[in-house]
């Protein structure tokens, strides 16, 4: 209770004290005035000027000092907000005697005048009330008519559903409007074809209220849900249908036509009395509004946050749920405090920010609701496009909804800056026209562009590069086109954010002169301090530069051995033959062996016993080969079979050797064909696989025969 006492007193002073500005411009010239005479630079010219007009000497006009202090500009703000709740005690005051005047006035009143025109207003009124009821009647039915037609259908038909029942609205609110001028002019005026002001007020004030809750029968449909233009329950449209129709009819009704017939025909006091009444029981039948959906609107908003993660936005919804009904509370008492102290000036201007704030609010929605669904939908690449660039659709999705949330804090921005603006607390309008507001909005949307078309540049070349490393269209990729292809996404990716970020900072006014003096004395400091890393770049450089290896060859760097993977300006990344892999660092490699650059060989070699037939093993040798160039692999050897020669013998084996040239890295698949031939060709043709012999001798060195259990050999 407490917190809403403070609150609603913060609230009253400041509208307070803006009522009170809003008044005749008399008090400002005196402040004015004020203010040039407490200060002595301006009484100086005032003075000066003062004695020139006496000697008839033209001057210019002296401006009030345009830069106060802080203290100063607290004083002044305290010193209206003072006069401001003053402003309001007063108000109050005279509206109670205008009440007692009023009550006094109204035994002069004309008695028979009065029933005149009450008389006339009965009969205007009941043609015009009468018929308008029948009218919603035949409307109410032809819209249930509409809408039972369109339920189920498309977005387009219910659109078109909801409009065809305000056009029936509103011709019934036309058609009741004419009857009742019909009446008011045929038979109620003093003569026909006259009219009484009291008759058209009653009209007028018919026309714009009877429009007003037509605008919220549109939105709510209450009694049929097809025609609806908002996703609400039948309860809850008939609720705030129920409440918006009364407090409208209820305050548009008095101030449109009963105060202003009371105050002419009674006693202003009156009519101002029940303004007061009315007023004070639209923002009891408000409060109660609130109080009565504190919990339910607490619950949604937390259901939204909910729906986004607790983020940001999300805990903001969660704040505001707590809190809403305050805010309601203390901006309906500040409403009816304003229309006290100033109801000419501040109640418009009030009025008018809150309609401004809450169109600014709506559009707001609507357009990050539409961001919201962008994004949940995501984005959508065609089926040729996907194929070509497999990771675009990835790409794109993972910076697009990027782009959607700034835009969404950007329209968040965008809705507060146009409340600010309504209520006057900022004048963006004019700072925007300003130079400054221009060249500050000017270097902003600059520096977003230039963001926006390096993210583009990186887009278009990452997409680039991925179709030329794509082997299922154009010409597929060699080992070289592949390495350089990365690096060159890689160091360009690099230079766009960096050469970015530069620009953007000096169009928003940063001088980055020193920032690239500072990256200079950076770079140098990492040049003794990190002299391995200086090392590995160094040494990655010269080895692209001779091109000793590329993606997809097989290497032996150090004591490591493998399928290079992947390969920067520092280091290379090699898989072994178990999958295990290894990251090198170049300042670590003294040597790299490439396996597979040109042509690449398979050598084989066959361990024979001793006593086996050479020429009948070479045969087998060259019939093995023979299989492998009728099988699948003959368009990977580009050679005829090395000759198969005897490299070696021992006392038991002898060893062969042949080799097998095939493109590079495309030997293991015919040498692994023809060594499983050369094993089955030796075992079909009876030669025997070397084999260990054991001899015994004496201890005197005498050869002795094996044992009866044992064979000379095993």
């Amino acid at each position: 209770m407490r917190a809403l006492i403070v609150l609603i007193f913060l609230m009253f002073t400041p509208l307070a004290a803006f009522a009170q500005t809003t008044a005749p411009s008399a008090d400002a010239s005196i402040d004015e005035l004020i203010s040039i005479i407490e200060n002595d630079d301006t009484r100086a010219v005032l003075i000066e000027r003062l004695r020139q007009t006496e000697a008839g000497v033209p001057t210019a006009p002296v401006e009030a000092p345009q830069d106060l202090s802080i203290a100063r500009q607290l004083a002044e703000y305290t010193r209206a907000v003072a006069e401001g709740a003053s402003a309001t005690f007063r108000s109050l005051g005279q509206v109670v005697s205008d009440l007692q005047q009023g009550l006094s006035g109204t035994q002069n009143a004309d008695i028979t005048a009065l029933a005149n025109i009450g008389f006339g207003l009965l009969i205007v009124g009941a043609a015009l009330f009468g018929s308008f009821l029948i009218l919603r009647i035949t409307v109410s039915w032809l819209e249930g008519y509409i809408g039972s037609r369109i339920v189920g259908r498309g977005w387009l038909l219910r659109i078109a559903g909801a409009i065809g029942g305000v056009v029936l609205d509103l011709g019934a609110v036309l058609l009741a409007w004419g009857i009742g001028y019909f009446v008011a002019l045929a038979f109620v005026g003093d003569s026909p074809g006259r009219m009484g002001i009291n008759q058209s007020l009653l009209l007028n004030a018919f026309m714009l209220v009877e429009l007003t809750k037509m605008v919220v029968r549109a939105i709510l449909a209450p009694r049929h849900e097809p025609l609806r233009l908002i996703p609400v329950s039948d309860s809850n449209a008939a609720y705030w249908q129920f409440w918006a129709a009364r407090i409208i009819s209820l305050v548009g009704y008095t101030f449109l036509f009963i105060a202003p017939v009371v105050s002419a025909n009674l006693s202003p006091g009156i009519a101002a009395a029940i303004q007061v009444l009315v007023m004070a029981t639209a923002v009891t039948i408000g409060i109660i509004i609130v109080l009565q959906n504190r919990d339910d609107v607490r619950n949604w908003l937390t259901e939204m946050a909910q729906t986004r993660g607790n983020n940001g936005y999300g805990q903001a919804l969660i704040l505001l749920g707590r809190y809403w009904h305050l805010v309601a509370i203390g901006y309906l008492l500040a409403l009816l405090v304003v229309w006290f102290a100033n109801p000419e000036q501040a109640l418009p201007f009030m009025l008018g920010a809150t309609l401004q704030s809450l169109i600014a609010i709506v559009v707001g929605v609507i357009i990050v609701g539409f961001i919201a669904r962008f994004v949940g939908i995501g984005l959508r690449v065609p089926d040729d496009i996907k194929q070509r660039l497999p990771l675009l659709e990835t790409r794109l999705q993972a910076f697009v909804p990027t782009v959607m949330q700034v835009v969404r804090w950007v329209v968040i921005v965008g809705v507060v800056v146009a409340i600010a603006q309504a209520w006057a607390l900022f004048d963006f309008v004019g700072w925007i026209s300003s130079d400054d507001g221009q060249a500050v909005a000017g270097s902003v949307i600059s520096a977003i562009l230039i963001i926006l078309v390096c993210f583009a540049i990186h887009i278009a070349m990452s997409s680039w590069i991925e179709y030329r490393l794509n082997p299922n269209f154009g010409t597929a990729p060699t080992p070289r086109e592949k390495t350089l292809l990365g690096l060159f996404r890689n160091a360009a990716t690099i230079a766009l954010v960096v050469f970015g970020v530069m620009l953007a900072l000096a169009q928003i006014g940063v001088n980055i002169a020193p920032l690239l003096a500072g990256a200079g004395v950076i770079g140098l400091a990492i040049g003794f301090g990190a002299q391995k890393l200086v090392q590995d770049i160094i040494t990655g450089i010269f080895i692209q530069f001779e091109n000793v290896m590329n993606e997809g060859d097989v290497v032996a760097v150090g004591d490591k051995s493998g399928v290079v993977e992947k390969l920067t300006i520092r280091s290379v990344t090699i898989r072994d033959m178990s999958g295990t892999v290894h990251l090198i660092p170049f300042s670590s490699v003294d040597q790299v062996s490439n396996m597979v650059r040109g042509f690449s060989f398979y050598v084989a070699e066959f361990d024979v016993a001793y006593d086996s037939d050479i020429e009948q093993v070479k045969q087998v040798m060259r019939d093995a080969f023979e299989v492998v160039m009728a099988s699948e692999h003959r368009d990977v050897i580009i050679d005829v079979l090395d000759p198969p020669a005897l490299v070696s013998m021992t006392a038991n084996q002898m060893k062969l050797r042949s080799r097998i040239k095939t493109l590079a890295g495309k030997q293991w698949g015919p040498g692994r064909l023809y060594s499983e031939t050369v094993k089955r060709l030796l075992a079909e043709r009876g030669i025997m696989a070397p084999s260990q012999t054991i001899t015994y001798r004496s201890v005197d060195g005498r050869r002795l025969p094996p044992p009866d259990d044992m064979s000379e050999s095993e």
